[in-house]
């Protein structure tokens, strides 16, 4: 038993998994704003397109009476376009974000190095006289 506490314990405590449990939380916390925008946004500019059109109320009655079965499919309809909203949105959202980090990337490093006209070996940017031939630089 004391082997699987520590078997256990260093699976926990492993970087990914702790990653993993941050990134669940996040996207709990995302979702909803990402519902919210859907719905309180999204949702109500396409009924507005749609002429005041709720897909949620379309339904089959299946039997007669007030306790009859009905078969929702405008709730259905609502949420696949509940999805792709949410979709667009997330793909939009992950391209802004890799757009940002590739300008971060693309940043060119400070030169700090350059080469002898002698020996031709890299040398720092700030040296008078070569290291290795010892020839005096004039740049």
């Amino acid at each position: 038993m004391k082997a699987f506490i520590k078997e256990f314990k260093e699976f926990v405590s492993r970087g990914n998994v702790m990653d993993m449990a941050v990134g669940v939380i996040i996207g709990g916390a995302f979702t909803a704003i990402v519902t919210s925008l859907v719905n309180d946004i999204m949702m109500p500019i396409l009924s507005l397109i749609t002429g005041g059109f709720d897909f949620t109320a379309l339904c089959v009655v299946l039997g007669e009476g007030e306790g009859a079965a009905t078969l929702n499919y405008g709730a259905f309809i609502a949420a696949i376009i509940n999805f792709l909203l949410i979709a667009i949105v997330i793909f939009l959202l992950i391209k802004m974000i890799n757009k940002v980090s590739r300008k971060k990337e693309e940043e060119p490093a400070a030169v700090t190095t350059k080469v002898c006209p002698f020996c031709k070996e890299e040398i720092s940017i700030e040296a008078s006289r070569c290291p290795h031939c010892t020839s005096e630089l004039t740049e």
